[in-house]
């Protein structure tokens, strides 16, 4: 889910992949009363994820784009930071029974059905058949897990919970890929 006054966030227009350099865009004073600054994208992405939902900040819109996390707080400020360069964020919500439509995934108000559980995961590279990613991850308080992935894939996401599994083809490649996967559902 993106809220609506994050749309003129976006940048468009050519530039290289984000990195870990490159200039946040917008508001410091945002950074510094979330408890931001001085982290980068990955760390406030990871910090967000990791959050029980009750203690996810209420008045703060955090979302995920292929290339940056974008920041809006209820006092109208916002921020960009980019993401380090080469690497791509996917955050999956498994589902049995009850999903939602999701694009580019929200931090801090999309919610998955099944919260705090055990799933075996793997992601294996389209072209070379690399396994990326393997082993077990614990959904989060939301009901998601996380994956940073290289840049510029595609790729085949499995996932599996005591006798259900599912897979979904995933990309890496775009700008407008998915970083909310919120149609995998076990069957």
């Amino acid at each position: 889910m993106i809220g609506a006054g994050l749309l003129p966030l976006v940048i468009a227009g050519c530039s290289s992949s984000g990195s870990e350099t490159a200039p946040v865009t917008g508001s410091e004073e945002l950074l510094q009363d979330h408890g931001f600054a001085d982290i980068d994208a990955r760390e406030i992405i990871d910090r967000l994820e990791a959050l029980p939902v009750a203690e996810r900040p209420q008045n703060l819109i955090a979302s995920v784009t292929p290339s940056s996390v974008q920041l809006q707080d209820d006092a109208g400020r916002e921020a960009e930071l980019p993401l380090p360069e080469g690497q791509f964020y996917l955050s999956v919500a498994p589902f049995v029974e009850t999903t939602h439509e999701c694009a580019f995934h929200s931090l801090t108000t999309c919610r998955g059905e099944l919260r705090s559980r055990e799933v075996t995961v793997s992601v294996v590279d389209a072209g070379s058949g690399e396994i990326l990613e393997e082993g077990t991850r614990t959904t989060h308080d939301n009901g998601f897990f996380g994956l940073w992935l290289p840049r510029g894939i595609t790729a085949e996401l499995t996932c599996a919970l005591e006798e259900y599994t599912g897979s979904a083809s995933i990309s890496t490649q775009a700008e407008d890929d998915l970083t909310c996967l919120t149609s995998l559902q076990l069957t």
